[in-house]
């Protein structure tokens, strides 16, 4: 039987562990609440926005009466040889299975489609060292003086594969990594999606890519939440999500998820939105003819790419509820065994104690009757 002290410092050890659980756990919970008001704070603009380009579309031509080409690029549908994936991932552990649900679906997605060439754009830590691992062939970036530069491998930043405008991509591999942002989900900023959305439209627009999707946990509430792959370009319908995978958790998971989200006091039902709905929807739906000074080409133009940006910063601003959800309900998990693993161990103790007490008498029994 183990020895008394040992047992004490490992229960010393696990209590210690189980105060850091908690914390964590507690930490997460008010994190959680804050990514859910960000979340529902961004949804009007959303909202808004997807109405106006619903009645731009209703009363204007998406093609080209003369030509029938689409008035914008990002309309226009081509056969996928190359295609550009989002990964959303975390920047730490601790999330319980969240990261590593993300990278299985990742692979699925790209076992998929063997026949193309996808690029990937690693937004989070965990994704960004997975597909290092699975894919490590390095892409490379041929300058217009003939200079040629290797994927970099730094923690924040994006890959040189195209950032610049002179810059001619050399495709090393079908899978290659083609832009790494490590440390921005920790505040996200609609500026970091725009730019994001921009660069992904001028690689479309310019025939690099002839598809793009993102990969990400979709968050409405601590038990209505999954792992989905959205297609983002080409754009077919407006408001309507294309979902191309899609992957729900189990009733244990959900299960989980509610005891976690009862304890630490965060609310399982999504925000009622509804007042904010209908205020979004009396924009731009009026039955009226309306006269417009610009162009439609001009228009797709100028709300089309803030339709891809708003859709980018909503995946992040879910993704990051999930993950803090994900990191409380692991943690309310962890705490729970340690509790568990305490009252085990001071039972071991107890045993031993009492084994121990239970010898000694019998020696000195032992001992006077022999005398």
């Amino acid at each position: 039987m183990a020895n008394i002290l040992d047992i004490r410092r490992r229960i010393r050890s696990v209590v210690n562990t189980r105060q850091i659980t908690k914390a964590m756990k507690t930490v997460s919970a008010a994190k959680l609440r804050r990514a859910q008001e960000c979340a529902l704070a961004a949804r009007p603009y959303s909202q808004m926005l997807t109405n106006v380009l619903k009645s731009l579309v209703s009363r204007a031509d998406i093609y080209d009466p003369r030509t029938g080409e689409p008035r914008h690029p990002l309309l226009a549908e081509r056969p996928e040889k190359n295609i550009l994936l989002i990964l959303v991932t975390g920047d730490k552990g601790l999330a319980g299975a969240f990261n590593t649900n993300i990278l299985k679906m990742a692979s699925k997605f790209i076992e998929s489609k063997p026949d193309q060439n996808i690029d990937v754009e690693c937004i989070g830590r965990k994704g960004r060292d997975f597909m290092r691992r699975r894919y490590p062939s390095a892409p490379e970036s041929v300058s217009a003086d003939g200079a040629t530069n290797a994927s970099a491998g730094g923690e924040t930043g994006v890959s040189p594969v195209h950032s610049g405008t002179e810059a001619v991509p050399v495709r090393a591999a079908r899978v290659q990594i083609s832009g790494e942002y490590v440390g921005i989900l920790s505040k996200v900023s609609h500026n970091f999606a725009a730019t994001l959305s921009d660069g992904v439209i001028a690689r479309y627009c310019r025939g690099e890519i002839d598809a793009v999707y993102i990969l990400f946990n979709e968050f409405k509430s601590v038990i209505a939440q999954r792992l989905v792959a959205e297609r983002l370009l080409p754009i077919k319908e407006i408001g309507e999500v294309e979902v191309q995978m899609a992957e729900k958790p189990s009733e244990a998971e959900r299960k989980q998820r509610i005891e976690a989200a009862r304890s630490a006091g965060v609310g399982l039902r999504p925000a009622d939105t509804k007042a904010v709905d209908e205020a979004a929807a009396m924009i731009a739906t009026s039955p009226i003819d309306y006269i417009y000074e610009q162009k439609p080409e001009r228009l797709f133009r100028g709300i089309l790419p803030k339709y891809i940006g708003i859709q980018i910063f909503h995946a992040l601003l879910e993704s990051v509820a999930a993950e803090h959800a994900a990191r409380m309900t692991a943690m309310d998990a962890a705490t729970i065994n340690a509790s568990d693993m305490i009252d085990s161990l001071t039972l071991i103790m107890n045993r031993a104690r009492q084994a121990k007490i239970t010898k000694e008498i019998i020696e000195i029994v032992s001992g006077a009757a022999a005398q």
